[in-house]
């Protein structure tokens, strides 16, 4: 590919014919995809794309088994501990994982150890500054949330937040975020991204990959999108090119138009009859 391609661009993260099988099937096909520093993407994609499997080899939770190499800020991690702490996730399954009753304030700062749930001994201790970090990352997310909140007493969307907040107390590299507004409610899910939206525009915000089936939740900041579909790479580039009309027929199986209103994209989907 050529070095200018968005699809193929060195720093952050770099696939190269990434293949994985569970099985007999390949639920991701030879999918070669780089994500520049600084760079924030959409994953699009109906269910069953490959878009999960895809990211959990990205976030070391998953190994390409069928065959090609991944490459984390230029190297290849084998220590997945500290992998993980390069490698923000973020979805509503980590939500069951954190104890109910901590205070958000700890939930933030376990992102530190990449733990879920704040334990300290020797050798893995909190210090002032980590507190005034994770006080920072809690405002700049969640403003309404106070840290001493318990995070199980939380509406779905502040422990989203919050869990925005704990992935960037390690600095990473990379920010996943998996169908994040799944649950939500229209007025939460805007109040989300709307976030996000803002978190992209800091100077210090990690590169961003956001997860999704809906185009309407790719929020302006998402300049790049990779589109895939039974493992393959169907489409990848910048957004504005990528997300049509008809390429959301193509995906989904249906007629669909789609407005582009504030710089989202918002479809109308017809009955099936193609």
């Amino acid at each position: 590919m050529e070095p200018n391609n968005p699809c193929h661009r060195p720093s952050a993260v770099e696939l190269s014919g990434v293949s994985h099988r569970y099985g007999e099937r390949r639920a991701v096909d030879s999918i070669t995809w780089g994500v520049g520093r600084h760079d924030h993407w959409a994953v699009l994609g109906p269910n069953g794309a490959g878009k999960t499997t895809l990211l959990k080899i990205i976030a070391g939770y998953l190994w390409p088994n069928d065959g090609g190499r991944v490459l984390r800020d230029g190297q290849e991690f084998t220590d997945l501990r500290e992998l993980r702490k390069r490698i923000g996730w973020v979805s509503t399954q980590m939500i069951q994982k954190i104890p109910p009753r901590e205070p958000v304030i700890k939930t933030v700062l376990s992102g530190k150890f990449a733990q879920m749930g704040l334990v300290e001994f020797h050798g893995m201790q909190t210090n002032g500054a980590d507190h005034q970090r994770a006080r920072m990352f809690l405002e700049q997310v969640a403003s309404n949330v106070p840290e001493e909140q318990r995070f199980g007493t939380l509406s779905q969307g502040q422990q989203q937040k919050v869990l925005i907040a704990r992935a960037r107390m390690a600095g990473p590299l990379l920010l996943i975020l998996d169908d994040p507004c799944v649950g939500l409610d229209p007025g939460a899910r805007e109040i989300l991204l709307g976030g996000l939206q803002q978190l992209a525009s800091q100077a210090d915000a990690p590169s961003l990959i956001l997860v999704t089936h809906h185009v309407e939740e790719i929020f302006p900041a998402l300049a790049h999108t990779l589109v895939l579909r039974d493992g393959q790479m169907l489409a990848c580039g910048a957004t504005e090119e990528v997300v049509t009309s008809e390429l959301m027929t193509e995906l989904y199986g249906v007629p669909a138009q789609l407005e582009r209103r504030d710089g989202r994209f918002w479809p109308v989907l017809g009955n099936g009859d193609l």
